[in-house]
């Protein structure tokens, strides 16, 4: 039963709203790095880059934004390798207690990120006797991460089934030759969405990073927290916002296209 003209205008009219509520910020934002009034009057009396180019000499953001990169860089990477080995586990294999590991795969995702964060500080600190730092936010930002790896593999896997990988075997290729030549060309894009998915999700934390992260240290989303209200730093948190909403977003779109391609292997 189709709806009736009436409900389609309702339903269309909920979900420009919805849009409008999500997105407006956000463009209001980007709108206001660009605004030379440092007090952001509405409508902007003028437009100008100066902040833009102070951020670029800005020597907290920079380190920051390093320091986000490289802890994105780390957890995706740790993530890429044991979410696709649990994937693979899962899949392929029936054994006791399967659900429930799965089960806990993909419990972190679910769980609030203040949970997450003081669960690890106190097992870094309490139980590991680990000093945090940068290494203890990598490890912290990978059991999320694993997750959008894992569900991307396993789907994937799912989808191809075992008879282009059975076949393979059955004309002499060994597992690795198999994995290389067959089952690894077939997973790319999914890996690669997953790994995409994985940094934007590290980069822009910030509630598990605050737990884990240890002093001396702000990757960009902190950094943006701790100077959001100091004097005369206004103007250039709103680039450094802008910066992080584009960072994160053009992940995001590369990984659901690279995820709804599957008539060309995903390609772009």
């Amino acid at each position: 039963m189709r709806p009736s003209r009436t409900t389609r205008y309702l339903l269309l009219a909920a979900l420009v709203l919805g849009l409008v509520v999500i997105y407006f910020p956000l463009l209001l934002v980007l709108l206001n790095s660009f605004n030379a009034d440092t007090t952001f009057g509405w409508p902007p009396s003028a437009l100008t880059f100066e902040w833009w180019t102070r951020v670029a000499s800005n020597v907290g953001a920079v380190a920051a934004l390093r320091t986000s990169v490289v802890a994105g860089l780390a957890a995706t990477a740790i993530a890429l390798v044991l979410g696709t080995m649990a994937a693979f586990a899962l899949q392929r294999y029936r054994f006791y207690g399967r659900d429930t590991l799965s089960l806990l795969i993909i419990l972190p995702i679910a769980l609030p990120g203040i949970v997450t964060g003081i669960a690890l500080n106190n097992a870094f600190r309490t139980i590991l006797g680990v000093d945090l730092g940068l290494f203890t936010a990598i490890t912290a930002h990978a059991t999320f991460c694993i997750v959008v790896v894992f569900n991307n593999v396993i789907a994937r896997l799912r989808r191809l089934g075992g008879n282009l990988r059975e076949a393979s075997m059955d004309l002499g290729a060994d597992g690795f030759t198999t994995f290389r030549l067959v089952t690894f060309p077939m997973l790319r894009s999914a890996l690669l969405a997953g790994g995409l998915l994985a940094f934007a999700l590290s980069f822009d934390e910030i509630i598990v990073t605050t737990f884990t992260l240890g002093a001396g240290l702000e990757t960009l989303p902190i950094w943006i927290l701790n100077n959001l209200f100091r004097p005369n730093q206004t103007p250039v948190v709103n680039v450094v916002a802008a910066i992080l909403v584009l960072a994160s977003t053009i992940p995001v779109y590369l990984a659901q296209r690279l995820s709804g391609d599957t008539t060309s292997g995903g390609r772009l």
